[in-house]
């Protein structure tokens, strides 16, 4: 692809992205709406989803965020769910749609049924959390959805290899699909348990923040590469190694986390724009693909498999919760009952990405007997029917199918007194901490400069308490809030002295630089204070 056409797309789909940030609209499906419209102006360059590039360079990334982003507790916590959905929902998906587009499609062989089957088996790594947390979900119909999605294109990608050796004549036994099956989650189980001690210990001890942060940037794609050059599944790579790195991340010093967060926070942003931008995409290059005179036989195709596809996923996920528990008096004993809410909600978010369409378009043309590929145009339609279908119905009717079903929301009050009470146990041994080095004559300060290391620690310590006192009725604003905004016109005035010393060539550019960083660590300190 050219600079230009490559310029164009993340550009467009950054703006896009900002835009729908303004709306009501989850991001990922303005993005999707938008690339279909483009798809159809004159003149726009042709973009076609190869898989050579999503899945090795952009899928990695994603999932490495999405993993360093989730609590390794909590889904720990959630394991028995997560499985049923990230493997045995994949795998029931599978041959459910498999064999429905093998009933409804005449001369579609089983073989390339059970391909289409696991092409469109995994739910998108980003759309559904995406919805889930700007809706606020209880937290563990979120870590339930985070899970299942950081495991489950394992899953596809490895029946859809054996699916795809039948179908293009390599032949394919149960106990060879079994022995891949193990092969891929076992080894990429295990090259993420390889990688992941040797890479904490070089996070923490390279010495500078602009390596360690560019060691980050690596990590993802050596975890996925290695892994699928010993022929592991990479996605279960990388997904041991950030759930590892991400537990682990208070062992790294302040400033790698601070460009590490902003670091990833802008490449996640780029690549999940530019990702659901390329989805709608793809549109004409499907439809060229299919024929004119097809049109009307696919759409039929498209509305059963669609069906069958949202169908399939309740079918699995209500004896998924409830089956455990009759089955066993401990899970009773230790969990909640639930309602039929919440496997509704988590059924109902089975969005399909661009996973997917990736390996959809990494179909081959011709089989090993040098014909082409059955119905190979067809599968690619029906795949990007689904993606589209289940992006646009499910992600605009998730939010307000929550609000009507007045699921419990996240109690921002509970969790702001919990995070004061550790604040406070986490001043009171800071606090010892630093009567403890006082006393030692080594450590002797002037009583200002150490009344200031205790006024900074009981300024932090009230933050949050501050989040939960009155309001000012003139301004809305809490205490916290009215500090941080005087706090930064404050920075703001001596920011502007600066700038004019430089410009009146008292002070130079480079004296500049380290002043202004100064402040701007003072002013994001009182930011986030504010914020949080």
């Amino acid at each position: 692809m050219d600079v230009l056409p490559l310029l164009l797309l993340v550009a467009g789909s950054v703006a896009v992205a900002g835009a729908a940030r303004r709306t009501p609209v989850p991001p990922p499906l303005l993005l999707v709406a938008a690339g279909l419209a483009v798809s159809y102006v004159p003149g726009v360059p042709e973009y076609t989803l190869d898989p050579h590039v999503v899945l090795p360079l952009i899928l990695p990334p994603l999932l490495y965020t999405a993993a360093t982003e989730s609590s390794y507790l909590d889904l720990r916590a959630q394991l028995r769910p997560v499985a049923l959905l990230s493997v045995g929902y994949v795998l029931f998906a599978t041959l459910v749609v498999g064999w429905a587009a093998y009933l409804i499609v005449p001369g579609l062989p089983l073989t390339a049924a059970l391909v289409l089957g696991a092409v469109v088996a995994p739910p998108d790594a980003v759309a559904a959390t995406a919805v889930a947390r700007r809706v606020g979900l209880p937290s563990r119909i979120t870590t339930i959805l985070q899970g299942e999605s950081l495991v489950n294109d394992a899953t596809a990608i490895t029946a859809y290899r054996v699916a795809l050796a039948a179908a293009i004549g390599e032949g394919a036994t149960w106990a060879g699909a079994i022995g891949e099956f193990v092969l891929a989650a076992f080894g990429g189980i295990a090259v993420g348990l390889l990688l992941m001690v040797p890479i904490q210990w070089l996070r923490t001890h390279l010495k500078e923040a602009l390596l360690q942060n560019t060691l980050s940037l690596l990590i993802p794609f050596v975890a996925y590469g290695l892994a699928e050059w010993v022929h592991a599944s990479g996605v279960l790579a990388v997904v041991v190694v950030g759930l590892y790195l991400g537990f682990r991340n208070w062992q790294v010093d302040f400033a790698t986390r601070l460009q590490e967060e902003a670091v990833w926070k802008m490449v996640g942003f780029l690549l999940e724009s530019a990702v659901f931008a390329l989805i709608g995409l793809q549109l004409q290059v499907v439809l060229r693909g299919l024929g004119e005179n097809e049109g009307t036989r696919a759409a039929w195709y498209a509305a059963v498999l669609f069906v069958v596809v949202v169908a399939a996923r309740f079918v699995w996920v209500y004896p998924a919760t409830f089956l455990p528990r009759l089955l066993s008096r401990r899970i009773r004993e230790r969990e909640e009952n639930p309602t039929w809410k919440a496997p509704f909600i988590v059924g109902w978010a089975g969005m399909r990405g661009v996973v997917s369409l990736a390996i959809a378009f990494s179909i081959p043309v011709t089989v090993n007997g040098g014909g082409p590929f059955p119905e190979r145009n067809l599968l690619l339609f029906l795949t990007f029917t689904t993606v589209i279908g289940t992006l646009v119905l499910q992600g605009l009717t998730l939010p307000p199918l929550i609000r009507l079903l007045r699921l419990p929301r996240r109690d921002s009050q509970a969790e702001t007194l919990a995070e004061a009470n550790a604040q406070a146990q986490a001043s009171r041994a800071a606090d010892a901490r630093l009567d403890e080095l006082l006393a030692d004559e080594r450590n002797a300060l002037p009583p200002p400069l150490a009344d200031r290391l205790r006024s900074v620690l009981e300024r932090r310590r009230n933050a949050v308490w501050e989040r939960l006192g009155s309001v000012n009725p003139l301004t809305g604003e809490t205490a916290a809030d009215t500090y941080g905004r005087l706090s930064r016109e404050m920075i703001g005035a001596e920011r502007a002295v600066f700038v004019r010393l430089r410009d009146g060539r008292y002070i130079d550019d480079e004296m500049l630089r380290t002043l202004l960083r100064r402040l701007d660590l003072e002013e994001a300190a009182a930011y986030r204070e504010s914020e949080e």
